[in-house]
């Protein structure tokens, strides 16, 4: 073999040196303190409520015993008249007969009344909802005390990827 592939060989060797003396392996780490993350969420919602309130309410008058009774009055009135009396009988017997007509057919009215109405009332309040976000976990590996953030629980132990590889100058 020629020095050029000796050479070539040794320099391969001396970089692959360093990846056969690390060394992975899995081991388990003692679980100290578990604490969730909790975070606030604002949610707004409506809140709505109905109310029953009396709400006045006025009877209408009617006007159809107005306008019979002064067409019967004023036929009456022109009955009795003659010449100008006549029109001043019927416009005196129309007038006569509408206020009779009216009060005979609004004489039982009563003011009016109350009715009861729904009121819909609505506002806006603030809700929050904790969500949880993940798990500060605090562990414990070979005396040392370690802690990371993770998605879930991980129960009485942790298990760890775990590196090893020389340090240089020892």
């Amino acid at each position: 073999m020629n020095f050029q592939a000796k050479l070539i060989i040794a320099a391969a060797g001396l970089a692959a040196l360093p990846l056969a003396q690390a060394q992975d392996f899995e081991d388990f780490g003692r679980v100290v303190r578990v604490q969730p993350r909790v975070e606030q969420i604002r949610t707004p919602r409506q809140e709505c409520r109905t109310d029953y309130v009396q709400v006045p309410v006025e009877q209408q008058r009617g006007v159809g015993g107005g306008i019979v009774g002064g067409i019967v009055g004023g036929l009456l009135g022109n009955q009795v008249g003659s010449g100008s009396g006549r029109v001043a009988a019927t416009a005196a017997g129309a007038i006569a007969g509408a206020m009779v007509g009216d009060r005979a057919e609004n004489a039982n009215r009563g003011p009016g009344g109350v009715q009861e109405q729904a009121v819909r009332q609505c506002r806006t309040v603030e809700a929050y909802e904790s969500r949880t976000n993940g798990y500060d976990v605090t562990y414990e590996y070979r005396g040392q005390t370690y802690t990371t953030l993770m998605n879930r629980d991980p129960g009485n132990r942790v298990r760890l990827r775990v590196s090893a590889q020389p340090v240089d100058g020892y």
